[in-house]
């Protein structure tokens, strides 16, 4: 198990991470086929801004839980949040040390088992990246970042929303009485994946009674261009930790 370093070098590929093998090589390919290079900041980003400001973090350190190729990480970088970065893929870490040189020493190849054991940080930011797995799985990676929350401090999440019209080829393994969802892809870019569909219930309650919700969490809608159809949901929380874990 390798740590993350304060300085020098981000390695590239790491020597144990912990994430399934089959989610690391997809988000591989995803990169190394051009995956948000040229994309926008999404809008949450101002909204994880301005939460941190007010709660008096405007230049705080924290984590990226991934960071892919800088897309977010960047400007929440630039907007004063000193973040490490943390993402399974390795073309992706390239390309944002490429991008950001100055923010090599905090950028690592890896997943939250590259963390030192019971680090935790005042800002943790994960998006579109707790949904992988069954619901099992999606809930226990939600509940290990949330505990990465230092307490005083603030997680902010976006993750894969029911109301989603799926694009590619599917067959549903699981399914709540609230609407939450699993899937096991056909077909597409994540083909032979495990992905969990949120509700607003079953999501606000999963980081854990030392967690409030600073806002109600929001639906992010997202008409796909043509010829693509439909829409992709998302919801996006944040969460303030008043303390620390309940005994």
């Amino acid at each position: 198990m390798w740590k993350v370093r304060e300085t020098g070098p981000a390695p590239i590929v790491p020597t144990d991470i912990g994430t399934d093998p089959a989610i690391a090589t997809s988000w591989e390919a995803e990169y190394r086929n051009g995956r948000y290079v040229d994309d926008p900041p999404l809008p949450f980003v101002e909204e994880i801004v301005a939460a941190a400001r007010r709660h008096g973090m405007a230049d705080s350190g924290g984590l990226y839980l991934g960071c892919g190729n800088g897309r977010n990480y960047l400007p929440l970088v630039a907007c004063g949040l000193d973040l490490f970065g943390l993402d399974v893929a390795p073309t992706a870490i390239a390309q944002l040390q490429q991008r950001a040189p100055e923010r090599a020493s905090r950028l690592v190849c890896g997943d939250l088992s590259a963390l030192p054991t019971g680090a935790q940080y005042p800002i943790v930011v994960a998006i579109q990246v707790l949904q992988h797995g069954d619901e099992t799985t999606a809930h226990r990676e939600v509940r290990r970042t949330a505990a990465r929350v230092a307490p005083g401090g603030l997680f902010c999440v976006r993750v894969n929303a029911t109301g989603t019209e799926l694009e590619y080829a599917h067959s549903i393994v699981e399914r709540g009485d609230d609407g939450r969802f699993t899937v096991r892809y056909r077909a597409g870019p994540k083909r032979g994946l495990l992905i969990h569909f949120f509700s607003a219930s079953e999501l606000s309650r999963l980081p854990g009674e030392e967690f409030t919700l600073v806002a109600p969490l929001r639906r992010s809608d997202t008409r796909r261009p043509p010829p693509r159809r439909g829409s992709w949901c998302q919801w996006e929380g944040i969460w303030l930790r008043t303390r620390g874990p309940v005994a």
